[in-house]
Parts: C-alpha cells; structure tokens; sequence
C-alpha cells in the first residue's frame, strides 16, 4: 500500500499529463484545417500568406506560417507608432512649447495633428493663443522632414489620406469642398481658400475636385449637380498659409520669429488632449496623417528636432530591440513600400502593447470586426470576436491583433499577405476562415 503522499504526487503527474495531452489535442485540432486552407487554397496560391498565432496566458505559440519571413505591412505600421506614442508621449498630447517675455507669447510647434482637427476632440489650445492679452509670436522650430514621407506614392497627393506631414498642422492640414445640390460653387473650410477654387469644363479624371502639385489652386468640375457631395483635399502648406490661417482664425496678428536665442527660452509645455484619444482615431479609422504626426512629437519629445527619424531609431534601440526580426521601419502611417516587418515581430509587438493597456481600453481602440472602424463590413459575428488593425496597398492586405475564442480566451495574431492578384474581399473571405476556425475550436 502507497503512502498518501505518494499518490498526491501519483495524481498530480496524471493531472499533468492530461492537461498537456488535452493542450496538444486542441493544437491539433487547429493546426490541421488551418494547413489545409492555407496551404491548398486557390485563393492563397496566388499570393504569398503568413500567419502566427500565440496564446499569451501559455506564452505559446499554437500556429505558425512563413511567420519568419518579411511583408509589406502597410497600416498594420500605426501598431509600432502606437506603441511609440505609449512609451515616449505620455498621457496627454504636447501641443506647444512657450515663454512669456515682455508683452509677447512666444510658441513653437510641436508636430500636434489636434489644432481645429475636425475628426477629434476639441483642443484648449485655441482659446489659450485666442484669449492671450499678449501679442502673438510663432517660433518656427526645427523641422526637417519633407512634407510626403519616404517610400510614398508622389501621385497621391491630392488624396485624404496623403495630408503633408507639417510642424504645426492646423485644421489636418486639409479644405473642406462640399458640393450642394444645384450649385454651382462649393462650400469651402476653411473659407481663406475660396479665392484659390478654378472652375473646369474638362473632366477629371480621378476626382472631382483636384489641386495643383505645387501650389493651392483647386481645379474643380461640378457638372454632377445631382446630389450633395463632399471631398476633402491635402493643401500645400508653407510658414505663410500657417501664419495666413492663424491670423483668420483666431481674428489677430500672429508674427514669424525665427530667432535661435527665443527657442531656448520656450520652457514651459501646453497640452492639448489626452492621447488615447488620438491613438483611438488613428487606430479604429486608419488616419495617416495622425499617425505620422505621432512619430514627429515623439521625436521632440527626445530631441529639439522633429524628425521622424529619431523615434523610429530610439525605439528601435530602446524597446523592440527583443523582436525576432529586425523591424524594417520608415514611416508613421504605412504608406511607404519601404517598410517590411514579419508575423511573428507584429506578435511579439501585440504582446508588448497588451502588457501596457487594459485589455478592455486596448480592445475598444481598435477596429472591431462587423462593429466598427476599418473591419465594421468584415468579420461579423453575434460576439466580437477579431479586434484588429488592417493595412492595405496594392497587392498587399495584412490583418494584426487579438482574437476572442467562444471559451472567453485572447489569442494574439498577425496576418499578413503580399503579392496577391485576387481581389481583396475574396482574400478577406479566406483569411475569415482562418480566424472562424480558430475562435470555434481553441
């Protein structure tokens, strides 16, 4: 006959067993339909997929696909300025540097994508310069980005999406047109831009609405008077058309100072919002523009120079220097073709955010399948289950984020897939697959 002791540690190693047996069964289950689908699918085949699957409570991971190979990873890059934004900006957005001399307010800019930015919450920072008794000076600071990111398609220009990256972005740096139904000319926002609208019988070809390369001059053709319509343009901007939209906005004189002497004396910090809120709008809606202006605060957080640069490499030095593959990093937004990561560093990044924010606060910033944001078409369930950021180019489709198994449990993956020539909702459709199965079997 055994001592009791004995069979406690008897029964604790079956325990074991059957938990570690149980554990492998449910990989197993997994792994082979997800084989299947993404090794003999039609629609895979005519691409190049990579996948990886990590359970974060095991520190495990349950799938792996070409998870070491490199991607063009498009938006799913605002994963990495996200987490910049976290470890560099603190709580709250810098909005200004400034010093009171004598009886006037000297400011800089700090590369604050908030000021009179209509797709987010309302700044302090305009009543603080609009309400100032003093007279008003801008400190130009140093920036030496070019207004289009590295790696950008230079024909983008005149999209939404492609807004010039600037040191003291006003209104997001873009004009408003909406079109009303039988008029002729739109409503412009901000109005200073009225007088640069040309009016075209030829039509355009991509827009209705399209500005010079180089210059504010807005070539319009409104032939289409049926219904309302609205379009929002990137305007090219200069310390002249700051200065301009200044003084028109906040009804009084604002003077250019470039003065190095003045710089070193501007010590004291305006903030704007909180920077969750800006992290949300870049996330849930893609924002490109956001999203590189995060990485030129960062940067002037570390430096006296807003250059993206800085934070890029400051972050690579400091804290993802543990990634499996060396993050490939050239921009805020993803727009650029030059940025290559692997799914298993976007794992790894997704494990380091998921350690920094609630898990509920973390959920709710990202675009939620069948829900909202980027994935609220894509993805539908009764229960949420894909919590996701997208990135999407040419030819290019990548899916990174946390998963909800119907047992309640957060899996973290990235998905990603270049080279495709399907069409991207019959990718979304196979890639669904993958996730489905997931969510009904671990």
């Amino acid at each position: 006959m055994y001592p009791t002791f004995n069979l406690s540690v008897k029964n604790t190693f079956f325990l074991l067993i059957i938990i570690a047996l149980s554990s492998c069964s449910t990989t197993r289950k997994i792994s082979k339909p997800l084989d299947k689908i993404l090794n003999e699918s039609t629609v895979f085949k005519q691409g190049f997929a990579g996948f990886m699957l990590v359970d974060p409570e095991k520190d495990k991971t349950i799938y792996s696909h070409n998870a070491d190979k490199y991607f063009t990873p498009a938006s799913n890059t605002k994963l990495f300025t996200f987490y910049a934004g976290l470890k560099i900006l603190g709580d709250s957005i810098p909005a200004l540097k400034y010093a009171i001399e004598n009886d006037t307010l000297y400011f800089k800019a700090t590369g604050d994508p908030t000021f009179l930015n209509g797709n987010l919450p309302s700044s302090t920072v305009f009543e603080f310069l609009k309400n100032n008794k003093n007279h008003l000076a801008y400190v130009a600071p140093t920036y030496t980005e070019k207004y289009q990111g590295p790696g950008w398609a230079w024909d983008d220009y005149n999209a939404y999406y492609s807004a010039e990256r600037t040191a003291f972005p006003i209104y997001g740096n873009m004009v408003g047109f909406k079109f009303e139904k039988n008029e002729e000319f739109p409503v412009v926002s901000p109005p200073i831009f009225k007088d640069s609208l040309v009016s075209s019988k030829d039509s355009l070809v991509s827009a209705r609405l399209r500005r010079d390369i180089v210059k504010n001059s807005f070539l319009f053709n409104n032939q289409q008077k049926q219904s309302d319509f609205s379009q929002s343009v990137p305007f090219k901007y200069s310390s002249e058309i700051l200065l301009k939209l200044l003084n028109d906005t906040l009804q009084k004189p604002v003077s250019l100072v470039q003065n190095s002497e003045i710089n070193k004396k501007l010590d004291k910090t305006r903030y704007s919002i909180p920077s969750d809120s800006v992290y949300k709008e870049m996330l849930k809606v893609s924002d490109n523009f956001i999203a590189e202006q995060i990485l030129i605060m960062a940067a002037g957080k570390l430096s006296d120079t807003l250059k993206s640069d800085i934070a890029i490499d400051y972050m690579k030095k400091n804290h993802l220097k543990d990634l499996p593959d060396e993050p490939m990093w050239y921009d805020g937004s993803g727009l650029s073709r030059y940025n290559l990561f692997t799914p298993r560093s976007i794992v790894k990044l997704l494990t380091k955010i998921k350690a920094e924010v609630p898990e509920k606060e973390l959920l709710d910033m990202l675009p939620t399948g069948g829900h909202s944001g980027t994935i609220k078409n894509y993805y539908k369930a009764e229960e949420p289950y894909v919590f996701a950021k997208t990135g999407t180019l040419k030819n290019n489709h990548s899916l990174s984020g946390y998963l909800k198994t119907k047992s309640g449990k957060i899996l973290i993956f990235s998905f990603m897939n270049s080279n495709y020539i399907v069409p991207t909702p019959v990718l979304k459709a196979e890639m669904e697959k993958v996730l489905l199965n997931i969510r009904d079997n671990y």
